[in-house]
């Protein structure tokens, strides 16, 4: 599944060079479906990668949101860093945190489904079951924010120009599709290359629609601060570089009886501020300048929060628990740099990172440790040997994978929790040793060549891993390992971690329920030494590639989920990362003045499914009254 989400931090890049399959061919078991009609033409409200859509033709909305609920206020939320561009669509600046919410795209996504597209610009769709091609027929009352309608020729040139000036994400993303074309006043009909991708039917409907008409006079590829024109539920109104963005309602968007959009966008005005330093955006939400703010510290939700209006009941301290894929946040290695590339090694250096001391004393005991690139779900690669269609897909490369893929399963080193892990850095030495180094004048150096062992971790400056990477600092130095942390700024870190300049850096992947061709971009071989890449360990192993085609190609879910397992047991066999941890709940803090629906869908709540509530807005009101009375 493509995430077509603007990064603050980078710009995204998927694909990869499609590899045929081992010479055995892909487990039968994996792939069967039941007999159908290839040629069968469909035209539907909605498409499914796996199965059929939730909800039916004629649904009036979401089962997570309130089709009721009330519109009005003024959200106010908090951005980290900075922005100096409201273009989220090229590889160039920081965009805005609200730039996104002023585009829509053919299709979106429901939030208690694998995988299922519904029709936003475009009304329905028609496509053939083998899905070689679909038409997107388009909303006839689909409007741009000027009043010209959005027509088939914005489709076309939304795809065209992106993929050749938009980031390598769209040009290799889409380069399975042969041919878009205008085929009807409504209609816009994408034709597919021959292949198995049938993804690529519900990857175009997220294509970002942008007006024709508006950038023919622009260009494009550089960054702007004049705000795009747009089709969305919001239009960016005020603004002020790196210090805070707002957008505004569309009174008349068009969209806003839409099954997909009843009971989201609740607000009339969201702004958004920007802190370079997350301490301060806590002052501000406790001083009441913010309404609501995500914490992702384990120490600030322990410990920063004991205020009298938490105590009252004013502020809101809520764990809100979801069904997510943990992402693989992780000290990631960077295998372009000839230090890392001796297995052995990266085996070795997890060994000082002290994981169990970490959650005790670092993060009060509320995390999990990461444990599979698909935690936290079934995609996730079990902790015993592979059996049943797992192995089966696992041994057309037996001869091309480590025992341990088969002898059992990968654990991250785990300590009693002392902070001092003598076991472990003995390990460590013994791995190292092997790998052709040894201990001189306290220094770890190549046996060859006498080259002390160093490298830097990269991190954001600001940021809450210092105090983290500390304590790991220390167990290299007595391994005789330089470790040095470097903290830089935000232009700093995104231009770096765009160019892969960076030794070691911390950062992750998110997944989804249905992974697909954005796999690709995470360890593909061919994006490996592109810029802007989501390949941040510059990744190459055939394996790998060959793996992630029949993920690709897989016909059912027994099939997705268990090509998933395989190439996440794979991935984890190379040690390219030190794993992190994750918790499988939202933490957030938030003024008690809003409403929210009943029902938490299993991607988790969102703050577009609240709104004001005029009760507790008045109950704050009067509370706040009474204390100023008392105060004086």
């Amino acid at each position: 599944m493509a995430f077509f989400v603007q990064l603050a931090t980078l710009a995204v890049l998927v694909w990869g060079t499609v590899f045929t399959a081992a010479t055995a061919g892909p487990p039968s078991c994996t792939l069967a479906r039941a007999p159908q009609d290839d040629g069968l033409i469909v035209r539907a409200h909605a498409i499914a990668m796996h199965g059929e859509p939730k909800y039916p033709a004629g649904f009036a909305y979401f089962d997570y949101v309130n089709p009721n609920a009330p519109k009005g206020g003024t959200l106010r939320l908090s951005a980290s860093g900075t922005f100096d561009s409201l273009n989220p669509y090229v590889s160039k600046g920081n965009p805005a945190a609200a730039a996104g919410l002023a585009t829509e795209t053919l299709t979106t996504s429901s939030a208690d489904e694998a995988f299922t597209h519904y029709g936003l610009v475009a009304e329905t769709m028609t496509y053939p079951v083998d899905r070689s091609w679909i038409t997107f027929h388009l909303n006839p009352k689909a409007r741009w924010h000027d009043g010209q309608p959005i027509k088939p020729e914005d489709v076309v040139f939304s795809f065209e120009t992106l993929r050749e000036k938009g980031p390598p994400l769209y040009r290799h993303y889409y380069a399975d599709v042969e041919t878009v074309e205008v085929t009807g006043e409504h209609d816009v009909t994408f034709r597919f290359s021959e292949g198995t991708n049938r993804e690529l039917a519900l990857i175009v409907g997220q294509l970002p629609v942008l007006p024709k008409h508006y950038w023919e006079t622009r260009n494009f590829t550089q960054t702007t601060l004049e705000p795009p024109l747009g089709s969305g539920p919001y239009r960016i109104a005020n603004f002020e570089a790196g210090r805070y963005v707002e957008v505004e309602r569309v009174e008349d968007y068009w969209g806003r009886d839409l099954p997909v959009k009843r009971g989201i966008n609740n607000f009339d005005r969201i702004r958004y501020d920007y802190y370079r330093d997350q301490t301060v955006a806590r002052e501000a939400v406790k001083a009441g300048d913010l309404d609501y703010f995500a914490e992702n510290k384990a120490k600030s939700w322990a410990k920063d929060f004991d205020t009298s209006a938490v105590r009252r009941g004013w502020l809101k301290l809520e764990t809100i628990e979801h069904e997510m894929i943990a992402p693989m946040q992780a000290f990631i290695y960077n295998l372009r740099r000839p230090v890392f590339q001796d297995i052995k090694v990266r085996k070795a250096l997890s060994y000082a990172f002290d994981y169990e001391w970490t959650n005790e004393n670092l993060f009060f005991g509320q995390y999990t440790r990461t444990r599979s690139f698909f935690d936290n779900s079934e995609l996730a690669s079990r902790p015993a040997p592979p059996t049943g269609c797992e192995l089966e897909i696992l041994e057309q490369f037996r001869d091309r994978l480590p025992t341990e893929v088969f002898d059992g399963y990968y654990m991250p080193p785990e300590t009693d929790g002392s902070g001092w892990p003598r076991e472990n850095l003995l390990k460590a030495i013994g791995l190292l040793y092997e790998a052709g180094y040894e201990i001189r004048d306290l220094k770890l150096v190549d046996k060859a060549t006498g080259q002390p062992f160093r490298f830097e971790i990269m991190l954001r400056a600001g940021g809450a891993f210092r105090r983290i990477v500390l304590p790991m600092q220390r167990n290299m130095s007595k391994l005789g390992i330089e470790m040095t942390i470097r903290e830089v700024d935000d232009a700093q870190y995104v231009n770096r971690a765009r160019s892969h300049d960076f030794d070691m850096i911390v950062l992750g992947w998110q997944q989804s329920d249905s992974p697909g061709n954005e796999q690709r971009s995470y360890w593909g071989s061919a994006t490996a030494d592109q810029p802007s890449t989501r390949n941040y360990a510059g990744l190459k192993d055939p394996v790998v590639d060959e793996l992630i085609e029949q993920l690709i190609a897989a016909e059912n879910r027994e099939g997705l989920v268990a090509y998933t397992q395989a190439l996440d047991r794979v991935l984890l066999s190379l040690h390219f990362v030190i794993p992190g941890w994750y918790l499988s709940a939202d933490r957030v803090v938030y003024w008690n003045k809003f409403g929210r629906p009943d029902v938490t869908p299993k991607d988790g709540t969102a703050i577009s499914y609240w709104w004001f509530d005029e009760a507790k807005l008045a109950a704050l009101a009067r509370g706040e009254a009474e204390r100023r009375e008392a105060a004086n």
